[in-house]
């Protein structure tokens, strides 16, 4: 019997799965694999299979199933296996994105954009007053996604640096750092859920406890887990993308040239890029909680169940020169939002500031380039958000 290979494994370049995910995705489409702890678990790496079992009955997303996959020590902690919707089957899941879908849809976020117009100019007006070099993580993708979704769940924009090193402790510190960190986040939300009991303000936190808290729909605590979820999603995933785009198109000379000469095709370059990143390497982490049976496998009840987005967006099943940037792609189908009831509820919000701010950085700014050599750009991740650290540009 062939071994499992293990997973997950370190990127070396900030938008290319690293080398041994060939070999996982040439035993594909459903394998077992290793994790760090010695359990093996299923993966899905084929693009028409991920859509097939995320769509499953039997798939679940309870953490705190004791057969769950755990794809890293900092996720083994009792806040990380309760978090809200992550965490969740239907019938609570369904219930909460019922209360949620409405203030992430795409009408909501339309009418950001002017909004989001504004603070993307003002970024690029700084990055261009302070001059080259400038590092576009600190400047841009950092302070962006973390100043869009204070204003729109009305958390102080003046606690940022707080939640931006805690949610990035969440999702990349060690085990201890993690813990820590969702604790901190934890109280932090607890205390301003409170205050808005007492004193309601504008934004979305003090519309849920107006219309669900105060109502009996939901408790203060669930709020409160609800709240943190939102708050990492938005800032870490979208922090990362932005980041990791720039690189990519700064990295493909002749895909930005046809983007300096064609605007118009920049929505679906972005798809493309979030099919290419894919700065979520795994879409999902479940557990069967009934034999499902998929490419010729079946998975038994119990067992762990992973989804590679990294892999099934460059399926080759699917997509010609599926490992090949190209702008222009027609269908440039993903799963880096994920498919089904868990599909990403903030992906509208992600998509706008991604096409606000890349255009902004084109238009002002079309020199742009990278400062050092892409190898020497210090990248954390494996497994959960690829995150660049540093991305120094000039011009």
């Amino acid at each position: 019997m062939t071994e499992a290979p293990p997973y997950p494994q370190k990127r070396t370049c900030p938008y290319e799965p690293p080398a041994g995910y060939q070999e996982i995705g040439e035993r594909g489409p459903v394998l077992k694999v290793r994790l760090f702890d010695g359990r093996e678990a299923w993966m899905v790496t084929g693009y028409r299979e991920s859509r097939e079992i995320l769509t499953h009955p039997n798939l679940s997303s309870q953490r705190t199933h004791p057969n769950f996959p755990i794809v890293a020590p900092r996720f083994r902690s009792q806040i990380a296996r309760s978090l809200a919707l992550i965490a969740m089957d239907p019938p609570v899941h369904d219930t909460y994105r019922r209360y949620l879908n409405p203030h992430f849809s795409l009408k909501a976020v339309r009418r950001m954009r002017p909004e989001l117009e504004r603070i993307v100019s003002g970024y690029v007006d700084d990055i261009l007053e302070q001059g080259p070099p400038a590092d576009l993580v600190a400047s841009l993708a950092v302070p962006l996604p973390s100043l869009v979704i204070c204003r729109h769940l009305g958390v102080p924009y003046a606690d940022h640096e707080f939640f931006q090193d805690s949610s990035g402790a969440v999702m990349l510190g060690t085990e201890e750092e993690s813990a820590k960190a969702a604790q901190d986040l934890v109280d932090y939300i607890d205390r301003l859920v409170a205050d808005q009991v007492k004193n309601p303000t504008e934004g979305l936190l003090a519309t849920l406890v107006r219309e669900r808290v105060q109502t009996g729909d939901i408790g203060h605590d669930e709020l409160v887990s609800i709240a943190l979820v939102l708050l990492i999603a938005a800032h870490e995933t979208t922090s990362s993308s932005l980041a990791l785009g720039i690189i990519t198109l700064l990295e493909h000379p002749d895909q930005l040239a046809l983007l300096h000469a064609d605007p118009s095709l920049l929505p679906g370059a972005i798809e493309e890029l979030l099919r290419f990143i894919a700065t979520t390497d795994l879409v999902a982490t479940r557990v069967a909680k009934g034999d499902i049976d998929i490419a010729g496998h079946r998975i038994k009840e119990g067992e762990g169940v992973l989804v590679s987005g990294t892999l099934a967006n460059r399926d080759g099943a699917v997509h010609t020169r599926a490992d090949v940037l190209d702008l222009r792609r027609e269908n440039p189908h993903h799963v880096t939002f994920g498919f089904g009831i868990h599909q990403c509820l903030g992906q509208n919000l992600a998509r706008i500031e991604l096409e606000v701010a890349f255009h902004e950085l084109l238009t002002r700014i079309p020199g742009m380039r990278l400062a050092v050599d892409v190898a020497d750009l210090p990248i954390l991740g494996a497994g959960t958000v690829q995150r660049v650290l540093e991305l120094p540009v000039e011009w």
